[in-house]
């Protein structure tokens, strides 16, 4: 009678040491698995902003352009009026005309606006880069930290490398916006 409950209670501990270790290393990888995806989103973040650069800055470039070119059409006409007949009445009967078509000639806020939002864009691409940065790094302190070192290598999971940014695409500050 004493043997079996030796052996009840060593049968017992053991699957008690068993089940520990099986939610032991459930939970780094549960852990792990949590950390990866929120690097995941890190780099998505990354793209979703870059892609946000990729479509908005050429769009409003040109708007700026095409708004430039109607100003410019617009104050040479007014120069021309003046120029050709010299009176003063006919230059105020254009200028009168132009500002009732067009009642705002405002180039200036258009590149307020780009400049806005090539900043906010190039801010939120460097805001993304380093939160994905600090991911990878929460990740590999907890990859690397023990016990979870040990049971994290059995089932394949390795520090990342800080330098997985390689999207396809640009990720330098757009320049020569005008392109002249």
């Amino acid at each position: 009678m004493k043997n079996w409950k030796t052996a009840a209670i060593v049968a017992v501990g053991i699957v008690f040491i068993v089940v520990a270790c099986v939610f032991g290393v459930q939970g780094s990888r549960n852990k792990a698995i949590g950390l990866e995806e929120s690097i995941e989103t890190s780099m998505s973040d990354i793209k979703v902003q870059e892609k946000r650069r990729i479509d908005l800055l050429p769009n409003l470039v040109d708007t700026i352009k095409q708004y430039d070119k109607h100003e410019a059409e617009t104050l040479q006409e007014i120069v021309d009026g003046r120029g050709s007949t010299g009176d003063i009445e006919n230059v105020t009967t254009a200028i009168t005309a132009v500002a009732e078509a067009y009642p705002e000639l405002k180039s200036n806020e258009n590149y307020k606006q780009l400049m806005t939002e090539l900043a906010t864009t190039e801010n939120m691409i460097a805001q993304y880069r380093e939160s994905y940065n600090k991911q990878v790094g929460t990740y590999n302190r907890y990859v690397k930290g023990f016990p979870a070192r040990q049971f994290l290598s059995w089932t394949g999971y390795e520090v990342l490398d800080y330098q997985r940014l390689d999207y396809q695409a640009p990720v330098d500050a757009p320049t020569n916006l005008f392109g002249e």
